[in-house]
Parts: structure tokens; C-alpha cells; sequence
């Protein structure tokens, strides 16, 4: 795939980024040689690599989801300044 200079101004007006006429040339070349960078990526034989998410093996740390105790919203909605039925009123901001 190749990057054309209209696809370059359109790239940069997208990022909101200003672009001299004498830079587009630069930008051309610059954007074409990451392209093919990122197509030489594609002909890697990855066949029977497994995908990873980084680079040392590590498995997600869980907690024991266990009940803790509850059942006393008196005491947690008691330093509010308006409740209704043990839930925090709060002041409407949208109309």
C-alpha cells in the first residue's frame, strides 16, 4: 500500500495537525516507509505461537469473593446530608 499526497493532507487535517506543500513530500515518504514496515510484519510464519499479553508469563490475580458484613445502611448513609429509604439522595443536574 502506498500514500499518496492527497491521502497525506487528508491524514493531517484528520489529526488536525498543519501541514506546509514542502513537508507533504517528507510526510509521503515517512508514512510509505512505516506502511511497508507493517506489511513486512504480515509475512512472519507466526504458525503455533501462542498470542501473548507480555512478555513473562503471569496469571491474573484473584480474590476469594467472599460476604462481608452488611445489613447496617443506618450507620453508612448516616453522615449524608439527605437520604430517602437507606440511598443517597443527591441534587439533580440534568433537565
Amino acid at each position: 500500500m502506498s500514500v499518496d499526497q492527497a491521502t497525506v493532507r487528508r491524514i493531517a487535517r484528520l489529526a488536525r495537525i498543519a501541514v506546509t506543500d514542502e513537508e507533504v513530500p517528507h510526510l509521503m515518504g515517512e508514512l510509505n516507509a512505516m506502511l511497508s514496515f507493517v506489511e513486512q510484519l504480515g509475512e512472519v510464519d507466526v504458525t503455533g505461537v501462542e498470542p501473548m499479553t507480555s512478555v513473562t508469563p503471569m496469571a491474573m490475580k484473584k480474590r476469594v469473593d467472599q460476604v462481608s458484613d452488611g445489613g447496617y445502611p443506618e450507620t453508612v448513609t448516616g453522615n449524608a446530608p439527605m437520604t430517602e429509604d437507606h440511598y443517597f439522595l443527591v441534587p439533580k443536574v440534568v433537565e
